[in-house]
């Protein structure tokens, strides 16, 4: 008897509909899964006869024929042990059921348990899209299942309860939707900051148009601190933004049964040590995302920059200037968004000490040039904002006073957000940082005053047509802060003054 059970699969970020076909046939005893299933696939088999047994199920003696469709889609994970578990009962007329508008997805333990599967969300909303109006998956996955809406979501316990409500001697109580805040965890406070003004005038910026930013200075200045501090006056996520920088957390595992949605803008910070495969995304035989996605509307942050390998800090030059990155191996190629802010921290030299008062610098001048020249040109015209961090002297280290709390700086960061959301619309960009060609002429025009000043800093400091367009971004993004609707020649100037540093002159 042939017996067909709705599903759900899995390739890359995106969720598609899988069918299991389950056909019992006379023969020699035999259990096959096809429909190219991986290893874990495969093992499906024995986690399925053992939880059958378990529950007082006899498993079918014949030729049992399993087939995952579309069958020329890898298929893999143990999300197909439900499915599987229920097409044998229907078919083998162990459990009398039909409904062609519901689906099944979740991991069996051996004694019929549930247990949760990765990328949830990301599938519900692709069932969603297939029609699918009921679903059923593990308990601790149905909170994450209810984010995609216009579905009912049977939270599942356990394989007993699951035939009980199929059967109907006792319905399940569909998962009401996850309703939790967007609450804002714990952050460090910039008012434990002592003096660095200017460097948090460039994070302020930095925040409010999701610009690029390096910051630049001996050790102990501080710069690490108030990297730590930026999430704290990050713009509250849309529900979009949270939704999609959700997908891919939850395919890697990262989302929970107590916080199945991101309720921060992400915050990345990987190790130096990293390898590009780990940055940009990859793994065989299935890409999956890398740090890049996984900052996805949120920040990147790489301390220590010229400590990171080459090839490393290369694969960010095209995905910070598209927002996605296309990740390509023999067996499959996925495309991954990857719109984050990078946050760069770096020692203006090996020792760290160049240009530090106490003179303690142990370098020549041809070991600083080495050490900054490991960044590349391309990289360093992708970042909008420089900031140098100095040693503090002891007046601001003695100092007591509370410095402007994150609370105060969030508040002008998210009115400048607003500003922008109201200003590009639904179908624009999401910040200035992410302006194309259209929008520049559109917001950004210069007076004559500015004009002369653009002139006489892009021929002077030897810019390029894409530090310059970054330069205007900058300077929309601190007119926002002032509230004005056009940029003026004082934005302009402070614009310029944050793309040049000493360290990189000449």
């Amino acid at each position: 008897m042939l017996q067909k059970v709705r599903s759900l699969g899995l390739q890359g970020i995106s969720g598609y509909e899988v069918t299991a076909e389950c056909d019992l046939s006379g023969g020699l005893p035999n259990f096959e899964i096809v429909g190219l299933p991986d290893a874990a696939v495969k093992e499906a088999r024995e986690r399925v006869r053992a939880a059958m047994k378990n529950n007082g199920y006899p498993f079918p003696v014949g030729r049992i024929t399993v087939n995952l469709a579309p069958a020329n889609r890898r298929k893999s994970g143990t999300l197909y042990d439900l499915p599987i578990l229920v097409g044998i009962l229907a078919a083998a007329g162990q459990l009398t059921w039909s409904d062609p508008h519901c689906a099944f997805v979740g991991e069996l333990s051996l004694s019929g348990t549930l247990r949760p599967v990765v990328g949830m969300l990301p599938m519900a909303l692709a069932a969603r899209e297939a029609g699918i109006q009921r679903l059923y998956v593990p308990a601790d996955s149905a909170p994450e299942a209810t984010l995609a809406q216009g579905l009912t979501v049977y939270p599942v316990e356990t394989l007993a309860q699951l035939a009980d409500h199929l059967t109907g001697r006792e319905s399940i109580s569909p998962a009401p939707p996850w309703s939790g805040e967007l609450e804002e965890l714990p952050c460090p406070d910039f008012s434990e900051v002592r003096g660095q003004e200017q460097v948090k005038r460039v994070l302020e910026i930095a925040a409010a148009g999701g610009h690029n930013a390096a910051m630049i200075g001996p050790p102990g200045s501080g710069k690490s601190m108030l990297a730590r501090r930026l999430p704290s006056i990050l713009p509250p996520m849309t529900r979009r933004e949270a939704l999609e920088a959700t997908q891919i957390h939850s395919v890697m595992g990262l989302t929970s049964r107590e916080h199945p949605l991101l309720t921060q803008r992400p915050f990345r910070s990987p190790h130096h040590t990293i390898s590009a495969g780990g940055m940009a995304g990859g793994g065989n035989p299935y890409p999956r995302p890398g740090e890049i996605s996984l900052a996805h509307h949120g920040v990147l942050f790489l301390d220590e920059l010229p400590e990171f390998h080459k090839d490393v800090l290369e694969v960010l030059r095209q995905p910070m200037e598209e927002g996605k990155i296309s990740v390509v191996r023999s067996a499959a190629s996925e495309t991954y968004p990857s719109r984050f802010m990078l946050l760069c921290a770096m020692n203006p030299c090996k020792c760290g000490w160049y240009g530090h008062p106490s003179g303690r610098c142990r370098c020549s001048p041809a070991q600083v040039k080495k050490y900054l020249g490991k960044l590349s040109g391309p990289l360093l015209d992708r970042i909008d904002l420089f900031a140098e961090v100095p040693p503090l002297d002891f007046e601001n280290l003695s100092d007591r006073s509370p410095g402007e709390p994150s609370a105060a700086i969030r508040a002008r960061v998210t009115q400048a957000r607003a500003i922008q959301s109201q200003r590009f619309g639904p179908d624009g960009p999401h910040c200035n940082a992410a302006m194309g060609q259209k929008e520049l002429r559109q917001f950004c025009v210069l007076d004559e005053d500015s004009q002369a000043l653009m002139k006489g800093a892009y021929e002077h400091m030897g810019l390029t047509a894409r530090s310059y367009d970054r330069i205007l971004r900058v300077a929309r993004t601190i007119a926002d802060l002032d509230g004005d609707e056009k940029i003026q020649t004082h934005h302009l100037a402070e614009a310029i003054q944050y793309r040049e540093t000493v360290y990189f002159q000449g």
